[in-house]
């Protein structure tokens, strides 16, 4: 029998902390994430060692999407969408740590992270996604404010 077969989350005794640990993760990242954007344009980083690899193979399977407009959840987590992701993620399994972690995902370039603004997603998807979106130059904004702000005080 498959370990995912005998384990069951929902019965698990430490199923919450496990809850917990991901929670406090996924915001360290997201947090992490954000910062590094107030600190430099998100044109000018590079998120993985194979920023171009992903990029290419992102745009070669995704050629419709825009990294300008806001993501579409329930395409992206429908069945059709799912199974596309799900093979576009696994070829990542060798080259990048933690690739299929979970991790939060601004719905749009144009927002901060929030409650409505912000999807659960896996980390090749954030990356493709963020790479695309800092590549165009949608997530200097971002630097552009943190900058702003400073001046100010």
């Amino acid at each position: 029998m498959a370990l995912t077969q005998q384990f069951d989350p929902e019965t698990a005794d430490n199923y919450e902390d496990m809850e917990k640990q991901f929670a406090v993760k996924a915001v360290h990242h997201m947090t992490v994430y954000w910062g590094i954007l107030e600190k430099m344009p998100g044109s000018k980083l590079r998120l993985t060692r194979i920023d171009d690899e992903v990029l290419e193979h992102f745009k070669k399977e995704f050629p419709e999407f825009d990294p300008s407009e806001e993501i579409d959840e329930d395409k992206m987590k429908s069945k059709e969408g799912k199974e596309k992701w799900r093979n576009f993620v696994n070829q990542y399994e060798k080259k990048v740590d933690d690739y299929n972690f979970g991790t939060m995902l601004r719905k749009s370039p144009k927002t901060e992270y929030g409650e409505k603004e912000t999807m659960f997603a896996v980390r090749m998807q954030f990356y493709a996604i963020e790479i695309a979106r800092n590549r165009a130059g949608l997530n200097d904004w971002v630097y552009e404010h943190a900058q702003q702000d400073k001046q100010k005080s």
